[in-house]
């Protein structure tokens, strides 16, 4: 016997399921920003000098600047924790954004040659205009990341296939390989570049400022606030573009305001802490493994995630090899490589 839906109970079905649906997510991104609130403590409670959660309130709230510890956490961690909050929302939305563009589940700032760019750029500049303000370099590295982006672009839409996946991620992959070739050419001939270079190179928050994170901070809040404003078309776009264009949503327009979201968060990112990989490779997976592939519940899933996720890879980067540190670069690599392909191999890619 065939089982048939009852007309009567039809229009009820649909409307539970969806408050279920919204229901799981609002749990999940409750969670994901309490693991954000619980990450920010530990950054500043956890290190080579170990500082109990009571003295970090106290330096927070009433700070002593004649007391050790106060100093630690005000001078020291906090900047540091700061910028990492700042720099893993920045890498995680750009993951995401780069994804539902390209429509391509490989796609990140380090696969697609924009981190690449961005390096190079800021090498350029130490090198050729003795520049070592992140105030200037920052410029240096937009421009990096947004020729990068172009070139990566034009290079995969050449021929009659256009822009699929594979040709962006080759594209990528082959203009990545060529600026890493160029910065390790100019570092070498120069080694008072080399010294300044080395800095960014290995993608670390270690010595860190404040000055640095304010000077980053109107990029990357600009680049946020524009992925938030695109998440809906881009769930269009998700369809296709002429599915999209039928749909009312302007596709050239919306990649184009994405593009510049990219170059934000990616530049801003670069200049800060140097290149650091798998972050906006894993966390998009992750978010969409578990909030579905709508981006209006995405980009704030990778804002948060990635948050959380580059300050815990940074504080456990400071305690495995005591009295040195492993920097968060490395840490990253370490633990999203093994994560992403756990991610693949027992989920289901959710489709883009």
């Amino acid at each position: 016997m065939t089982a048939t839906l009852d007309p009567a109970t039809a229009p009820s079905v649909v409307p539970v399921a969806a408050r279920r649906g919204i229901a799981r997510r609002t749990i999940g991104m409750v969670l994901l920003i309490a693991t954000t609130v619980i990450a920010v403590p530990l950054s500043l409670a956890v290190g080579a000098k170990p500082i109990p959660l009571g003295p970090v309130v106290e330096a927070l709230l009433s700070y002593d600047p004649t007391d050790t510890d106060h100093l630690v956490v005000r001078e020291l961690r906090l900047p540091r924790t700061i910028v990492g909050l700042f720099v893993g929302s920045a890498l995680g939305v750009a993951g995401a954004l780069m994804q539902a563009v390209t429509r391509n589940p490989l796609a990140d700032p380090g696969i697609l040659g924009v981190n690449a760019g961005a390096s190079f750029a800021v090498v350029i500049g130490i090198w050729a205009f003795g520049t070592t303000s992140v105030d200037d370099l920052v410029w240096f590295a937009l421009v990096g990341a947004a020729i990068t982006s172009v070139v990566v672009y034009a290079l995969g839409s050449i021929g009659r296939a256009g822009a699929t996946p594979v040709r962006l991620a080759l594209a990528g992959a082959a203009l990545s390989a060529l600026l890493f070739a160029l910065t390790r050419a100019v570092t070498l001939l120069d080694t008072a570049t080399l010294d300044q270079f080395r800095f960014w190179a290995v993608g670390s928050l270690s010595g860190r400022d404040a000055d640095i994170a304010w000077s980053v901070a109107p990029f990357i809040v600009v680049g946020l606030v524009m992925a938030v404003g695109v998440s809906r078309s881009l769930n269009a776009i998700g369809l296709g573009d002429d599915a999209a264009a039928a749909l009312g949503v302007k596709v050239h327009l919306t990649r184009g305001v994405s593009g510049i979201a990219i170059m934000l968060l990616c530049g801003a990112a670069v200049a800060a802490v140097g290149p650091i990989g798998f972050v906006g490779l894993v966390l998009p997976h992750a978010a969409r493994a578990l909030f579905g592939p709508d981006q209006r519940w995405l980009v704030p899933a990778c804002a948060f995630g990635g948050a959380a996720f580059l300050l815990l890879c940074d504080t456990a980067g400071r305690v495995i090899a005591r009295p040195s540190e492993v920097q968060v670069g490395i840490m990253t690599a370490a633990i999203g490589g093994p994560a992403f392909v756990i991610l693949v191999r027992r989920m289901r890619m959710v489709r883009l």
